[in-house]
């Protein structure tokens, strides 16, 4: 039997398995295909094998980033969630899927890296609280520029349009897009027959965001709630195939936390940005950014008591 193949993934919040959508798309997917994955939950894209997240380390050491490789991937290992699906269906199922990425996905990026208040209040301040230091002073920053280009290719303009036309016309388009998906469902379970499909996995890692995480912005949510087969559809994958991913309420410090922790809380702070800056240093060195000159001491001039040490630096990474 092979090994088993590792997947990177964001970390999960808010009740949901990951943060990201494509994590949430590929995540599902690999659940209704049977997969037998090594999952890895992470908050440091840098130790992923691509540098990004989602990530697939395949047993021919390849690394695939993009849902749609991983999911061709997974049906040529014969984890095939689609395998019952009619020609007709095949087809109805991308052309829904491409609805989702040309409707849906440009108003997804806007409400949560472009308009202001959402991106200052929840995005930017999760993944900086998530992150390990000192790539939450950096990241997020960098994340919200690529998300910003992400939106004008997607949109294909030079510049985006000011951001109240803009917010209308994004949320026009993914209302229109939900409306749709909500009369393709139906009452059904799934979207086609008794199985979920990849179709179901697309809208789940799109929807489940706008179901669970609370953004001051929550027009796309009220509308998403509104259409109740829609939102139970995101709420009966959760429960079925993620079912243990409700965020465990974190205890309150106590008085003799505060006292006792805080002190040792500003030393690993303050020994943090120390290492940084040792490391900063280093890089500016052996990188010919800064140039040292040693002069050669006279015979008469006493050496130092002792030479000076190296700060030792420590990785710190972390997985749930």
């Amino acid at each position: 039997m092979a090994a088993p193949e590792h997947l990177f993934v964001w970390e999960g919040d808010f009740g949901l398995p990951s943060v990201s959508t494509d994590c949430l798309t590929v995540l599902a997917y690999a659940q209704f295909a049977g997969a037998p994955l090594k999952v890895h939950k992470i908050s440091n894209p840098w130790r992923s094998p691509s540098g990004s997240l989602p990530a697939l380390k395949t047993n021919q050491n390849e690394t695939l980033t993009r849902p749609s490789d991983i999911i061709i991937h997974l049906r040529k290992q014969k984890f095939n969630a689609d395998y019952d699906l009619s020609a007709k269906e095949g087809a109805d199922s991308l052309a829904f899927i491409s609805l989702i990425e040309e409707k849906l996905l440009p108003a997804l990026i806007y409400w949560s890296w472009v308009d202001s208040k959402n991106f200052v209040d929840v995005t930017r301040r999760w993944f900086a609280d998530h992150m390990p230091f000192p790539l939450s002073l950096v990241l997020p920053g960098r994340m919200h520029r690529y998300q910003n280009e992400r939106l004008r290719l997607l949109r294909g303009e030079d510049l985006l349009e000011p951001e109240e036309n803009l917010e209308k016309e994004l949320f026009r388009d993914a209302a229109e897009c939900m409306n749709l998906l909500s009369q393709r469902l139906g009452q059904h379970k799934f979207f086609f027959g008794e199985s979920p499909c990849s179709l179901d996995a697309f809208v789940f890692g799109h929807l489940a965001p706008v179901l669970k995480i609370k953004f001051p912005n929550s027009k796309l949510q009220q509308h998403l709630q509104s259409l109740e087969n829609l939102s139970g559809f995101c709420s009966n994958i959760l429960q079925l195939y993620f079912p243990r991913t409700e965020p465990s309420p974190r205890p309150a410090p106590s008085a003799s936390d505060d006292g006792d922790h805080v002190p040792h809380k500003r030393r690993k702070q303050l020994l943090s940005v120390l290492v940084a800056m040792g490391a900063m240093l280093s890089y500016a060195v052996l990188t010919g950014l800064l140039s040292i000159s040693l002069h050669q001491r006279g015979a008469l001039e006493e050496p130092p008591d002792e030479e000076p040490e190296e700060p030792e630096t420590h990785e710190q990474e972390h997985e749930r």
